[in-house]
């Protein structure tokens, strides 16, 4: 046997290649939001669960890839609406998941019963979709103090305060030691 037979692996043939690699066979998508402020509202779908939702999730990261959740180990958590956003979707998943034993005549824990796999049926379309959910403001009458804010006026100011920031209280501070020095 050569080398390249032995490192491609022969391909499946019949049904079950077509149940197994089915383009609409696709695994669950997690959420995450788009970074620049203008997109910030838009959610989309990502490349891989982190292995901290996986941690959060009770799941190892070698068995979430051999049940079709994608991992991407790269991936850090950095805010706090992603976290339980992807462990529910990843819990929501795994309940819906009906897992085929490898062996039918000696299941693992974990694996469907016998009732779950004769009513399991190929899913067709993409698995939990994410969804915009946009929710509308009522209408309301505008308040004197709302038409009297000037944005682009405290924008500027709070540019200024993070740029500067330290520089007024020790400017103050210097104040402070001059009108000592100034009083003795």
């Amino acid at each position: 046997m050569s080398c390249q037979e032995r490192s491609v692996p022969c391909p499946l043939s019949g049904s079950s290649s077509a149940l197994l690699f089915s383009p609409e066979a696709v695994t669950p998508e997690l959420w995450f939001q788009s970074k620049p402020q203008r997109y910030h509202t838009k959610v989309g779908a990502g490349r891989g669960f982190s292995l901290e939702e996986l941690r959060v999730a009770g799941i190892h990261k070698k068995v979430a890839r051999t049940i079709g959740i994608s991992v991407d180990p790269r991936r850090r958590n950095k805010c706090t609406e992603s976290l339980p956003t992807n462990v529910q979707r990843r819990k929501e998943y795994h309940s819906e998941l009906i897992l085929f034993p490898g062996k039918p005549s000696a299941p693992k824990k974990g694996d469907s019963t016998a009732e779950e796999l004769q009513l399991a049926t190929q899913l067709t379309g993409p698995v939990m979709p994410i969804r915009n959910v946009y929710k509308k403001e009522k209408a309301r009458v505008i308040t004197a103090e709302e038409k009297n804010f000037k944005v682009a006026a405290s924008l500027r100011m709070a540019c200024a305060i993070a740029w500067l920031f330290g520089i007024p209280a020790k400017r103050a501070k210097e104040a402070a030691e001059q009108d000592v020095e100034k009083k003795k």
